[in-house]
């Protein structure tokens, strides 16, 4: 860690105090990862004791600072009614662990700080876009917004953030936690970062969502009416993706997500098409995908 030029650590989630030169701090663990030359401040918000997971009629609603290690736990700990009438708090577990990081990194990597990092890989900007979340936003000015995750993160590292903007939290409602899910996840390496992962979302009115991350530069989301058929749905990815949005670095050419990408939205496809397995409430990954949906090792990084 490599931050030379930072004078301060202030402790506050107050956005009237930023000024240019500072910068927001969860967890810390990107920022601390690539350290920084320019940075003059760092504003702490771990200390603003927001309650980081909160169930209410209209949802979920994730507080920025909540720990992965906190969201993962939360399935199990959920209040009775939640774990019952909400079936893709099954994609959690499955999102978490697409982190392929180490337990300790759990215990501090936040919700919204994987979100305002942007990586096309964050494995948080796929669980709350695949579910429809709404992030709140607070402003230097004293005026907050809200706006879709899937409008949040707008490319490869960049975000629709303002200047000295707060994430304050992502809200899941409860129409989509009520919805069937699909889960697909590949990487070149089994333990590597994502190359390409894709949720699929069958709500209670026959509303078919696909949700794609990883493998594009930004959150790419289809919507259909009823599930669609296969052509129906290759054509609406073709015209959806272009070329320049696939993403290429060494986790994956474009082509290899391009091909991958259509081949699991099909899986997944057809999985929502046929009826719900009795009792099943979890998302379950085909067995040809197990090796790239390997639980997290004791050991890793981001």
């Amino acid at each position: 860690m490599d931050m030379p030029t930072v004078s301060d650590v202030i402790r506050t989630a107050d956005p009237q105090q930023w000024r240019p030169g500072d910068a927001w701090m969860a967890g810390g663990t990107v920022l601390f990862s690539y350290g920084s030359d320019t940075l003059a401040r760092l504003l702490d918000i771990t200390a603003a004791g927001w309650e980081s997971l909160t169930v209410s009629e209209d949802g979920l609603e994730i507080a920025a600072t909540c720990t992965i290690a906190e969201l993962f736990a939360f399935p199990d700990a959920a209040p009775a009614a939640a774990r019952e009438q909400w079936p893709a708090l099954g994609l959690i577990p499955l999102c978490c662990d697409s982190f392929v990081a180490s337990f300790k990194v759990w215990n501090v990597s936040t919700v919204g700080g994987n979100i305002c990092t942007g990586l096309p890989a964050g494995p948080m900007t796929s669980l709350t876009t695949a579910l429809d979340g709404v992030a709140l936003v607070h402003s230097p000015d004293g005026t907050s917004r809200r706006l879709p995750v899937t409008e949040l993160v707008i490319g490869d590292g960049r975000t629709a953030l303002a200047p000295g903007e707060l994430l304050r939290s992502v809200t899941l409602p409860a129409s989509a936690l009520r919805a069937r899910t699909a889960f697909r996840r590949l990487s070149l390496t089994n333990l590597g970062r994502s190359g390409v992962l894709v949720i699929g979302r069958l709500d209670e009115d026959g509303t078919f969502v696909l949700t794609v991350t990883a493998a594009t530069k930004r959150p790419v989301q289809l919507r259909f009416a009823a599930v669609p058929t296969r052509a129906e749905l290759r054509a609406e990815l073709d015209r959806s993706i272009d070329a320049a949005l696939w993403h290429d670095d060494v986790h994956g050419l474009p082509e290899w997500r391009h091909y991958m990408t259509d081949r699991l939205a099909e899986e997944i496809r057809a999985e929502l098409a046929a009826p719900a397995p009795p009792a099943a409430s979890a998302p379950a990954p085909p067995a040809a995908s197990a090796s790239a949906n390997t639980p997290a090792p004791k050991e890793g990084s981001l």
